[in-house]
C-alpha cells in the first residue's frame, strides 16, 4: 500500500485536497474520511486509521475541509458548515470520477456532524457512516444536544465513542442513536476520550475499527 497528496479542482468547483491511500491489492471500495474542528487531515488518529483500511483493501481519501483549506489553523468560524458540507459532497464525487465501488464516509467530530448531516440530506449519497467521537452536545452543556438531523438519517452509520470523551456519555450517546431510524451501532472504546487514540491503544484501535467496520458495512455475522 501507499499514501500520495491528492488535488482535484475542477472549474468552478470546490476543490479536494488532502491524501490517498491506495492498498496493494484494491478491493474498489473506498473511505472518505475527514477531521475535527481543531485538526487537519493529518491528524494521527486519521493516519492510523487510513493505514488501517488501506491494509484491510480498501482505498482512503483522507481530506481537509473547506475551512481548514482557507486558514491552517483555529476552528471553522461561523456559517462555514454548509461549505464544509460541500466539501465532502465534492469529495465523494471525486472518488467516484476515481472509479470507487461503494463509497463510505466518515469523520471525527466536527467532521462527523457534518458528513451526518450532509447523509441525512442526500441519503443516496453513500452506503454507510463511520463517525468518530460525535460532539453530541459541548462539553458541561447537555442539553445544547447536536441530534436535530438525527430523525432524517436514513444512512446506517458506526459510532465510535470514548468512554471519557466529554462531549457525551456513553449513555447519552445510547439514547441519541435510538432517534435515527437508520441501522446504528455504538462502538465503545475503554479509557479513551475525545480523541480516540491513546499511547495504550495506538496499535489496537485502528485494527478494532476497521474490524468492526467492515463487519458493519458488510453485514459479515460473526
Amino acid at each position: 500500500m501507499n499514501s500520495r497528496e491528492f488535488l482535484d479542482a475542477p472549474p468552478n468547483e470546490i476543490p479536494v485536497r488532502g491524501y490517498l491511500h491506495l492498498p496493494t491489492h484494491p478491493g474498489g471500495d473506498c473511505l472518505v474520511l475527514t477531521h475535527g474542528a481543531g485538526a487537519n487531515c493529518n491528524a494521527p488518529l486519521l493516519v492510523a486509521l487510513a493505514d488501517a483500511f488501506c491494509a484491510s483493501g480498501m482505498t482512503v481519501l483522507r481530506c481537509d475541509l473547506p475551512f481548514r483549506q482557507l486558514r491552517p489553523h483555529g476552528p471553522p468560524p461561523r456559517g462555514s458548515a454548509e461549505r464544509d458540507q460541500q466539501g465532502l459532497q465534492a469529495a465523494v464525487a471525486s472518488m467516484r470520477r476515481q472509479g470507487a465501488g461503494r463509497i463510505f464516509l466518515g469523520g471525527h467530530s466536527y467532521g462527523g456532524r457534518q458528513a451526518s448531516m450532509l447523509a441525512a440530506a442526500e441519503s443516496d449519497l453513500v452506503e454507510k457512516l463511520l463517525l468518530l467521537s460525535y460532539p453530541l452536545h459541548p462539553p458541561q452543556r447537555p442539553s445544547e444536544l447536536r441530534t436535530g438531523h438525527f430523525p432524517d438519517l436514513k444512512t446506517p452509520a458506526l459510532f465510535v465513542h470514548g468512554v471519557r470523551d466529554g462531549f457525551a456519555s456513553s449513555d447519552e450517546m445510547a439514547v441519541a442513536l435510538k432517534l435515527i431510524p437508520a441501522q446504528t451501532e455504538l462502538l465503545s472504546i475503554a479509557s479513551a476520550g475525545h480523541e480516540l487514540l491513546t499511547k495504550k491503544n495506538h496499535d489496537e484501535l485502528p485494527k478494532k475499527v476497521v474490524e468492526v467496520f467492515r463487519s458493519f458495512a458488510y453485514d459479515v455475522v460473526a
